[in-house]
C-alpha cells in the first residue's frame, strides 16, 4: 500500500514537472537534438510511466519501516532541501562536500572518513563537470581559487 501511495503522490508531482517540461520551459536554440527543452519532457515522460506501473502493478512485500527508519528518511530529506539552498551561495565542492559528509556520517561512517568521502566527492565531482564535461557549476567562496 505504501508503494501505491508513494507512486500517487510522486505522480501528482509529475504531472506539474510534466506541465512545466512540456508548456513553460522555452529555450532560445538547441544547440544538439537533446537540448534543454528536450530531457524534460523524456524525464516526465519515463518518470509518469513509471508511477502508472506502481500504482497498477504494486510490489507485494509488505513494508514495515521502524521509528529510526522513518528518522533517517526525513533526515536525508532535509539534507536535501539543505543542498539544494546552499548550492548556490555555497557553491558546487562545499555544498556536495557538507551533503555527503553528513549523509555518510547518517549511514555510520566514522567522522574522519564522512569528511574524506565528502571532500573526494565535491572536488572530484567540480573536476569530472567543470573542468572534463565543460558545465558551468557555481564556485561559490572558491571562486577565486578555481578561477
Amino acid at each position: 500500500m505504501a508503494d501505491r501511495i508513494f507512486a500517487g503522490i510522486s505522480l501528482l508531482l509529475i504531472i506539474g514537472y510534466g506541465y512545466i517540461a512540456f508548456y513553460v520551459i522555452k529555450a532560445p536554440f538547441q544547440y544538439d537534438p537533446l537540448g534543454p527543452e528536450s530531457w524534460p519532457k523524456i524525464l516526465a515522460v519515463v518518470s509518469g510511466l513509471s508511477a502508472l506501473y506502481l500504482i497498477l502493478k504494486p510490489d507485494n512485500i509488505s513494508l514495515d519501516i521502524s521509528k529510526s527508519v522513518f528518522i533517517r528518511l526525513i533526515t536525508v530529506t532535509i539534507l536535501l532541501f539543505g543542498y539544494s539552498f546552499a548550492y548556490e551561495p555555497l557553491g558546487f565542492i562545499i555544498a556536495t562536500f557538507l551533503f555527503c559528509g553528513l549523509f555518510a556520517r547518517l549511514l555510520g561512517a566514522n567522522t574522519l572518513n564522512s569528511i574524506y568521502f565528502g571532500l573526494g566527492l565535491g572536488i572530484f565531482g567540480y573536476v569530472l563537470c567543470a573542468i572534463i564535461l565543460e558545465l558551468n557549476l557555481p564556485a561559490g567562496p572558491l571562486e577565486s581559487l578555481l578561477g
